[in-house]
């Protein structure tokens, strides 16, 4: 007689990190990066590519309808067996049927552009999801913590998309000395010199938002990044024309247009991007103005800025997706300056973990 069969071999464990840090510890990945959520950009493709490369990839659910973030999460796991992570919109009125998908799919982490919940936060450590809210000030980061959140990710004034006027070198230390969390650092890195930076300054790893946009993984059409890799620092700059809050992208035509437009130009703008956006994500009316009550709350701004922020996402999707840059804005940080190339997320993950080393061993005193 033979014996019970075998079990099958367990699977490979991952190759240990080079710089083991509280994130890498804390989510499971093996690198201190992490690919963070930007709209119509951190789609399957590229967060399981950055999944793959050792880094922790984050999904942009702020886009997408409740179905099609739950097909997407679905089509990550398809792709990769590493950790990843859903970006999402605390204020969005269906922010509780989107952390339900993340706890029934099992996701290790839930990032967060604006401060979650102290009982959002609760219901998903209970679940065992990190929660890693983006901050962009140090109260926020208190803030926070003191909630329960596991981590923050800090993003200085150099940052794409929505930012301050702190800059990172700045910012970082100040939130690092504040809370007793683990920090990522965000807003200014592209290299594996960045990366040594953040860890001396007390940063457990760096997210980086442009960097992974610019590489062959990415789905933003060929012709736009080739913009981007045109692009000088002069070019990045900050506009409040889009949705009444600073916004950091290219100088474009487009952008130039946007700040010579009037008010009332700018108003019926944003009503036919309203429009659009609600077809696009699934919201109705009610809940699109329920969402407007809760950012113009918790961002104390006006009415016409509420109504401008439905710009944003169809002016991105213009051009990231569609590729129309003539009428739409591209968000960047000013790293877009410095970046020259378009590798695979796996090159660009090990360039900058060999780049690291190196700079690590340049340090006066170094082995």
């Amino acid at each position: 007689m033979t014996g019970p069969a075998a079990p099958p071999p367990a699977a490979p464990s991952p190759p240990p990190s080079v710089f083991p840090t509280a994130l890498t510890e804390l989510t499971g990945v093996r690198h201190p990066i992490v690919q963070t959520g930007m709209g119509w950009v951190a789609g399957p493709r590229l967060v399981s590519a950055s999944a793959n490369a050792g880094a922790l990839g984050v999904l942009a659910s702020a886009t997408m309808t409740v179905d099609q973030l739950r097909a997407a999460v679905r089509e990550v796991k398809s792709r990769t067996d590493a950790p990843f992570g859903v970006n999402l919109r605390a204020d969005a009125g269906d922010a509780g049927e989107r952390v339900r998908i993340i706890i029934d799919e099992g996701v290790r982490v839930a990032s967060f552009a604006l401060a979650p919940s102290k009982d959002l936060i609760a219901r998903l450590k209970d679940a065992g999801v990190v929660v890693i809210p983006s901050i962009g000030a140090r109260r926020h980061a208190e803030k926070v913590a003191a909630w329960g959140a596991d981590a923050v990710m800090v993003q200085g004034g150099e940052g794409g998309g929505h930012t301050g006027d702190v800059a990172t070198t700045v910012l970082l230390p100040q939130v690092v000395d504040a809370v007793d969390i683990p920090v990522i650092a965000a807003g200014g890195f592209h290299d594996g010199r960045g990366l040594i930076a953040a860890l001396a300054y007390g940063a457990a790893g760096i997210g980086m938002g442009t960097r992974f946009l610019l590489t062959s993984d990415s789905t933003v059409p060929d012709a736009v990044k080739a913009r981007y890799l045109a692009a000088t620092v002069k070019d990045v700059t900050v506009t409040t024309r889009v949705d009444g809050l600073p916004h950091r992208m290219l100088r474009t035509g487009m952008v130039d247009a946007l700040e010579r437009s009037g008010r009332a130009t700018s108003l019926l703008r944003a009503l036919r991007h309203a429009s659009a956006f609600r077809k696009e994500s699934g919201a109705s009316w009610p809940q699109l103005v329920r969402d407007g009550l809760a950012m113009k709350h918790g961002k104390e701004l006006t009415w016409s800025q509420v109504l401008l922020a439905a710009n944003t996402p169809m002016l991105l999707k213009a051009s990231l997706v569609e590729g129309r840059t003539d009428i739409g804005v591209m968000a960047s940080g000013q790293v877009a300056g410095l970046i020259e190339d378009l590798p695979s997320c796996t090159e660009l993950v090990e360039r900058i973990m060999d780049e690291a080393r190196a700079a690590l061993k340049g340090l006066p005193g170094a082995g």
